[in-house]
């Protein structure tokens, strides 16, 4: 976007949408068209939102490049920065600068499948290449296995839906793990039986098979997470330069100026804002404390 990595653009605030009592969807446009046609970026970077005089954190983009003249970020409420934002409205202005990071290699993995695994917030980044790939029409089958606590936390919950219910039409399967019972849930259960259980995201693998040799696996969640899905797809023989994480939760100033990403030892370190935060399960392995 600019030769000065600080550049930060000015976007309204389109809609924003409550998808549960924690996350609310935002969705931007930049004020100034030509940014806007000219601003690109691939699933899996992420912008700093900068909120004039309060402060600025990062978050990953969760709408796909095919789909363009807006961009959309969910937005969890946790923090100062998150609650301050959660507060504005349709019509508020906010800066924008990026994008960051490496992204997903999609070229690379055109032609092949993909297995997205996501666990609670980490549907969010792994919608944009959701729906890229879907859009994009350029990969054999994509498999979502989607783990989340209950029914009321699912995130973007009526396009899972509908995925559920037409996304063998669209080259695309989902299936659903949910871990607190409800009325919502059972009877999501009774519709959709082969693919929603109650369980975690692992159990969603059973019955599945997948060719190692033409499959890539992208996951996103919660820390715990990470060992148990890729034990899984170890013990499936998916080699590990195949399997791809996103670390979105490490990320900080997104140049790697501040050194608050900086993970591994002195014979390998990675900066997770500038050399990820994509990385492959190889990446893992040869550099301490990455995941």
């Amino acid at each position: 976007m600019s030769e000065n990595p600080y550049q930060t653009y000015d976007a309204r605030i389109l809609e924003v949408k409550d998808l549960t009592s924690r996350e609310k969807l935002f969705t931007l446009r930049f004020l100034d068209p030509e940014v806007g046609e000219k601003f690109e970026f691939r699933p899996g970077q992420f912008v700093i939102v900068d909120i004039r005089g309060f402060g600025e954190f990062p978050i990953s983009i969760c709408s796909s490049p095919t789909r363009k003249g807006y961009l959309q970020l969910c937005i969890r409420k946790a923090g100062r920065m998150t609650k301050f934002i959660h507060k504005m409205k349709e019509g508020d202005i906010i800066g924008i600068r990026g994008p960051y990071g490496n992204g997903f290699p999609m070229e690379e993995m055109e032609g092949s499948n993909l297995i997205l695994v996501a666990g609670g917030l980490g549907m969010a980044p792994l919608r944009s290449v959701l729906w890229y790939a879907i859009d994009s029409g350029k990969y054999e089958h994509i498999w979502l296995l989607y783990g989340t606590k209950a029914y009321e936390d699912i995130l973007f919950r009526d396009e899972i839906i509908h995925l559920l219910k037409h996304g063998e039409a669209m080259n695309c399967s989902v299936k659903l793990a949910y871990e607190v019972e409800s009325p919502s849930c059972i009877y999501l259960e009774r519709g959709f039986s082969d693919r929603v259980c109650r369980g975690v995201v692992t159990d969603l693998f059973r019955g599945e098979e997948f060719d190692v040799e033409k499959t890539y696996a992208l996951i996103c969640g919660p820390p715990v997470m990470y060992k148990f899905v890729i034990r899984e797809l170890l013990d499936r023989k998916l080699s590990p330069g195949r399997i791809y994480m996103t670390l979105e939760r490490r990320m900080r100033c997104g140049i790697g100026k501040c050194g608050h990403c900086i993970v591994g030892t002195s014979t390998s370190i990675k900066y997770v804002c500038k050399d990820g935060p994509v990385f492959t399960y190889w990446d893992a392995l040869s550099t301490r404390g990455l995941i």
